[in-house]
């Protein structure tokens, strides 16, 4: 019969040479990445108006002004909707999210509604009933499309909304540099180095993320949000104008090196923070069995 070889270098085995069990692979700058919805459909809703601008300056003035109103309108609908979708995928991504200040999709669906009824009125030649249908259709059809925007808090039951609005405050920064660092590598050119620094970008928004669910966690954390990410951040920007300049690849090393140990003590901050919650969690657990020993409710035997 046939037997599966194994061993302690094989797949599932006790490791390496000392026994102990391997190390975890590095986390990808794609792990947990989902496909955004903010393309496809939506682009299609930037290239659907286009014709009116034919229709625009084949009629007269009336017609001119109705089908760049529409036009105008239709456009305006499909960024609203875009920006809509890019808000609800950063509100599912976080476990505790304030909603959108403004329902982006919700009015991308009235302004679709009103830029088809103003198209539809410039080519009906004075008949109400169709520009009106063309308005309904469009916006029930939209908003079925789409969908709503998310039209309540998530996560935030206990939690101190202002200490929630801090930490939005200290991550969109955090995100400031991340952005800057991969602005300032895409001019170096090497794609080695952007993963690299990918892959450092996906362990720093873990802490994002740690800190965004427990927002106590933020002074703990400021440091790594604002000054180390700073600091990161001044340094890559350095770094590629060096690379660009000269191809020092003693440079690359000592960049390489910066972001491995920027690496290991963000994952390290990350996990130290999530056994503080774990400990508190065991606190409460401990304080709720004392109440209920003192109140003599035990569990049955």
């Amino acid at each position: 019969m046939a037997q599966r070889f194994g061993g302690k270098f094989s797949p599932g085995g006790a490791g390496g040479p000392d026994g102990k069990p391997p190390a975890p692979a590095p986390k990808g700058p794609f792990e947990g990445a989902r496909r955004t919805r903010a393309g496809g459909r939506v682009n299609l809703l930037f290239l659907a108006p286009l014709p009116l601008v034919w229709a625009a300056f084949t009629t007269g003035p009336t017609g001119l002004i109705l089908n760049l109103g529409a036009l105008g309108t239709l456009l305006l609908a499909a960024w609203l909707t875009r920006e809509g979708l890019i808000a609800q995928e950063a509100y599912e991504a976080r476990k505790v999210a304030r909603r959108p200040a403004f329902p982006r999709k919700i009015a991308g669906s009235v302004l679709t509604g009103i830029g088809l009824a103003v198209a539809g009125l410039a080519s009906a030649g004075g008949d109400m009933l169709a520009p009106v249908a063309y308005g309904i259709v469009g916006t029930i059809l939209h908003f079925l499309a789409f969908g709503p925007d998310p039209l309540h808090d998530k996560g935030a039951e206990g939690i101190d909304t202002f200490q929630t609005d801090r930490v939005a405050r200290a991550v969109d920064e955090a995100e400031k540099h991340l952005a800057a660092m991969t602005d300032a590598m895409l001019r170096a050119n090497d794609r080695q180095l952007m993963a690299r620094l990918e892959r450092f970008q996906a362990v720093a928004r873990d802490l994002f993320r740690t800190v965004e669910n427990d927002p106590r966690d933020l002074t703990a954390a400021r440091k790594y949000l604002g000054v180390y990410l700073l600091g990161a951040r001044d340094a890559t920007i350095k770094f590629a104008e060096i690379w660009t300049r000269s191809r020092d690849t003693q440079a690359r090393a000592d960049y390489e090196a910066l972001l491995t140990d920027l690496e290991q003590n963000f994952a390290a901050r990350t996990q130290k923070l999530l056994l503080d919650d774990r400990s508190d969690l065991t606190v409460e657990i401990e304080v709720l069995r004392e109440r209920l020993d003192r109140e003599g409710v035990h569990p049955q035997e």
